[in-house]
């Protein structure tokens, strides 16, 4: 008997607890842990009941939301807002600019996998299909990276095609004279072309993305767009937009320019304007814009307004003419020759109407810059990063296969399998991470976080991918020249790590400083209650929040016990649904040590930044595994792209492991810390990663399987056969492929000793005299040795052309 009032105590605990029923599973729990030690010790019996009467007293306080909120939370809701963070108005403003979708299930430890998989990720229409394979395609077969580069700038030809083709209106509506694409059909667009040229991709990008186009349409006049939207579609007018300064870099919002309400004269007549003065960097097409999109602050000390006296960052539209206006020299961003440069500006005026808003977008400015990068920044960035990474896959699995050292291609070496294996697998990850986040953004999201996540990450991975396939190309890939295409890429890196936020700042402030109130499902609540002093809905929230973490403190250990198998999936196949489970149970543990980082650390944990970096890597990488899930099953969990899958989805559940690992072993309240241990880590990290086989079979995938090569590569444009850099080795591949089994026959006549060894031509006229080979098979592989050889020549420059290309 006393058996079973123990295993009822426990279950019930349990069970209760895992569905959400936290309160219910305290009382029912512990009445049943009365009645076993009452059923154990008769004697204790009287005892016991007190203990029972107290129980139940507790239960009718914490359970009765009246007697709650009278005895408890009123007395609460003091201490708790001391301990919480607080909140400045630019970082209010942020919090409030974007939404929230998937990020919110992994912060409660229970993704909804079944509508995961059952959110639509639709690729290009027909009509954006028919511009890709067209205009797209007819655009990159003129681009040259390596003439640019030498040129310094797109050719005029290439100017053309962008105006008149709209390239700069991939966004505006089509009854403004734009394309009106989608978000997945303009960042596809822009990842062919950076697959080509970057500095045509930034050119495209930059008016499409950030600037006054994006901005008009959300938040400009009518008259406004009617007057800019059409000009800006056809290339009429060329835009930049002037936001960062040598003061206000990743911290915006500290911009030093300004803008003064007054009366001035304005083609002829007085109006009330503003009086300008700036100082701009990085400006990308500042040089060559004709219109300015300025970010600055705005005063109005006379109160012409009827307002403020300090009203905020405020947007304007300026003509690049203006008097006092100085732009067009440039910088020299690693050498990409895209138009970059520093604009300033001195009493410059202009009408109150150029404010992006007309008057009432006064003081708005950071509200609409946060709302636009919580969509822009999951589209121009992660388009580069997947371009740079396709090309790498694309150039060094045809490399790996035609170079041969020691009678043998340097992709069969096990050293070499690793590299190519971190290249395929993290190229899967970065493009489903960028297409599930392109599907929220055309969902009519603003994901905040996700995209801050598919920014910093895919361009860190996009780093690791082109890093590796320097490594593997060697000697060939460090040789400047028209051959080598990795070079131009490899220069690009710091560029994407950069701009849009530096990746160590977004990680840290925006993906879990913003992720963690934003994305909670209980903090943001619990914060604006307290604001508004509201007892009964902090009451809900913070109770609710209690019961959360409860939740989780069960889930976590049973998931990693039973290697996720409660963790509910919808059918599917094996792969999918064993690593799903997996991310539920890293899911349940990050938000279980995420709550314990909030609580324990308040408002210091932001100034907490290795502590919050980490767990912007657990969430981020939680989101790159459920993303890698999402489009293998989107596809159909084609055996072809399984090994992609398994290696990237390994790879994401260790550094989820090693990031939680990392908070606890630094986390100040070391009690806390011991006391998570065991329930994150019941049985020590078990997520190490892929093993060698799993590397092997993913590297093996792109060497040898052209259906998972061409689905992984399938966003890049391909040159033509004979042109120098991926277009020969492409052609040197096609060449190769056949005479592997020839070579393999020949060197395994030579191992038995029916022929002696001999070099390369020799060795085959042997062959054919002995029978061994026959003269066809010898012309193939003549044919394939002289591919290779053209394949892997690097450029050299006679004495002129060596000085001309360093002027």
């Amino acid at each position: 008997m006393t058996l079973f009032w123990i295993a009822l105590s426990a279950g019930s605990f349990l069970a209760l607890t895992f569905v959400g029923r936290a309160y219910l599973a305290w009382v029912v729990g512990g009445a049943a842990a009365l009645l076993a030690g009452a059923a154990a010790a008769p004697e204790s019996w009287g005892v016991l009941s007190v203990l029972a009467a107290l129980l139940a007293l507790a239960a009718l306080v914490y359970g009765v939301p009246s007697v709650r909120r009278r005895w408890i939370t009123r007395r609460l809701m003091p201490r708790f807002a001391r301990a919480l963070p607080t909140l400045g108005d630019t970082e209010r403003v942020a919090l409030e600019a974007g939404t929230v979708g998937f990020d919110r299930d992994l912060f409660s430890g229970r993704p909804d996998w079944n509508r995961l998989a059952s959110f639509r990720t639709a690729g290009p229409t027909p009509r954006e299909r028919a511009f890709l394979d067209g205009p797209v395609e007819d655009l990159c077969r003129d681009l040259d990276e390596w003439q640019i580069s030498q040129a310094g700038d797109l050719p005029e030809k290439v100017w053309s095609t962008l105006r008149h083709e709209r390239f700069f209106g991939l966004i505006i509506p089509e009854s403004y004279g734009g394309l009106g694409f989608s978000a997945r059909a303009h960042a596809d667009v822009v990842t062919k072309i950076a697959s080509r040229s970057v500095t045509a991709a930034v050119t495209v990008m930059v008016p499409n993305s950030l600037g006054p186009a994006e901005l008009l349409l959300h938040y400009g006049t009518k008259e406004q767009c009617a007057h800019y939207l059409p000009r800006l579609a056809r290339g009429e007018e060329i835009p930049c937009f002037a936001l960062t300064g040598p003061e206000a870099g990743s911290d915006a919002a500290a911009t030093d320019s300004e803008g003064i309400v007054c009366r001035g004269s304005w083609r002829g007549e007085e109006v009330l304007g503003i009086r300008l003065r700036w100082h701009k960097r990085y400006i990308t097409l500042a040089p060559v814009a004709t219109l300015i999109g300025l970010a600055f602050r705005l005063r109005d000390p006379d109160g012409l307004l009827g307002g403020e006296p300090e009203l905020g960052i405020t947007c304007a539209l300026v003509p690049a003419d203006l008097p006092g206006i100085e732009i067009g020299t440039r910088h020299d961003p690693m050498g990409v020759p895209f138009q970059n440069g520093p604009t300033t500006g001195q009493d410059v005026f202009v009408p109150v109407d150029a404010i992006i808003g007309g008057r009432a977008g006064a003081g708005q400015g950071w509200k609409m810059l946060m709302e636009s990068l919580s969509a822009g920044r999951s589209i121009s960035l992660p388009s580069v990063a997947t371009a740079g990474a396709q090309v790498a896959a694309r150039v060094t699995s045809a490399y790996a296969m035609v170079r041969e050292q020691f009678d043998t291609p340097i992709g069969r070496f096990e050293g070499v399998e690793e590299p190519l294996a971190r290249i395929a697998g993290l190229t899967y990850a970065i493009d489903a991470t960028r297409t599930l986040t392109l599907a929220t953004v055309d969902a009519g999201e603003r994901p905040a976080v996700l995209s801050a996540i598919a920014k910093a990450y895919c361009t860190d991975a996009m780093r690791t991918i082109v890093n590796d396939a320097m490594d593997i190309r060697a000697g060939a890939a460090i040789m400047r020249g028209p051959r080598n295409i990795l070079e131009r890429i490899y220069a690009t890196i710091p560029i994407g790590i950069t701009v849009e936020g530096a990746n160590i700042l977004t990680r840290s402030m925006i993906i879990y400083g913003q992720g963690a109130i934003r994305c909670h499902p209980y903090v943001l609540e619990e914060m604006e209650a307290i604001a508004t002093a509201d007892v009964g809905r902090f009451d809900r929230a913070f109770f609710g929040h209690l019961g959360l973490v409860a939740r989780n403190a069960v889930r976590a250990p049973l998931l990693a016990l039973s290697s996720g198998l409660r963790e509910r999936t919808m059918p599917s196949r094996g792969v999918a649904r064993r690593f799903r489970r997996r991310l539920g149970r890293s899911s349940a543990a990050f938000a279980l040590v995420s709550d314990a980082a909030l609580a324990t650390l308040g408002g210091r944990l932001k100034r907490r930044e290795k502590i919050t970096g980490r767990l912007a890597d657990a969430l981020a990488w939680l989101y790159i595994g459920s993303a890698t899930v999402k489009r293998f099953q989107d596809a159909g969990e084609p055996e072809s792209e399984r090994a992609f899958v398994v290696w990237a989805c390994e790879t994401a559940l260790a550094e989820v492991d090693r990031a939680l690992s990392g908070v606890l072993r630094n986390l100040p309240t070391r009690w806390m810390a011991y006391l998570l241990a065991p329930l994150v880590f019941p049985l020590g990290r078990r997520e190490r990663g892929p093993d060698d086989r799993m590397g092997s079979d993913a590297a093996r995938a792109l060497l040898e399987d052209a259906e998972a090569r061409e689905a992984l590569t399938s966003a890049i444009y391909l040159p033509r056969a004979d042109e120098p850099g991926l277009g020969r080795l492409e052609a040197a591949l096609e060449e190769a492929t056949p005479a592997l089994a020839i070579e393999s026959a020949l060197r395994r006549a030579v191992a038995e000793g029916r022929l002696d060894p001999a070099p390369g031509i020799e060795l085959a006229e042997a062959a054919v005299a002995a029978g061994i080979l026959r003269e066809e098979e010898v012309d193939r592989l003549a044919s394939a040795r002289a591919a290779r050889d053209e394949a892997v020549r690097v450029d050299a420059f006679d004495a002129k052309e060596f000085v001309d290309l360093h002027r």
